[in-house]
């Protein structure tokens, strides 16, 4: 299993038939003033599959601030059944995650962090530009 897509948003949503539907791609915050709360970050991320993935999978998504802190830890299973897919045996799994409320207490990059069964498989920075300018420092 891999993932083909990752990335942050304003808004997204998967419709009835699995069509992803993304508002807003972003990977940088500016904000007024320090702490900053921000109204919600979508994270949206597309499994690819194949029929050989067919089975449970654990998901681990953590968010860690500029010293390397963790500020948020997601934890999941995905259920995958040996269903239909496309011929080329590929199945696309769309998946979105929104976090309403996140605080960055200081600008700096911010890194979402997605395992699968205990494998690291995709890192998301997030830029957070602190005021006056103030450029983020790693």
């Amino acid at each position: 299993m891999e993932i083909d897509l990752a990335l942050l948003a304003d808004a997204a949503t998967v419709d009835a038939s699995g069509k992803l539907n993304i508002l807003g791609i972003f990977d940088r915050v500016h904000a007024h003033h320090l702490p900053a709360k921000h109204g919600r970050v979508s994270l949206v991320l597309r499994f690819s599959a194949s029929v050989r993935d067919a089975g449970s999978h654990r998901l681990r998504i953590t968010l860690t601030g500029p010293d390397a802190r963790e500020i948020l830890s997601i934890d999941g299973e995905m259920h995958l059944g040996p269903g239909a897919h496309d011929p080329s045996g590929q199945i696309l799994i769309p998946h979105v995650i929104n976090l309403d409320g996140l605080v960055f207490e200081r600008p700096g990059v911010y890194t979402f962090d997605v395992r699968v069964d205990g494998e690291h498989h995709v890192a998301i920075p997030l830029t957070v530009v602190g005021p006056v300018g103030g450029a983020a420092q790693a």
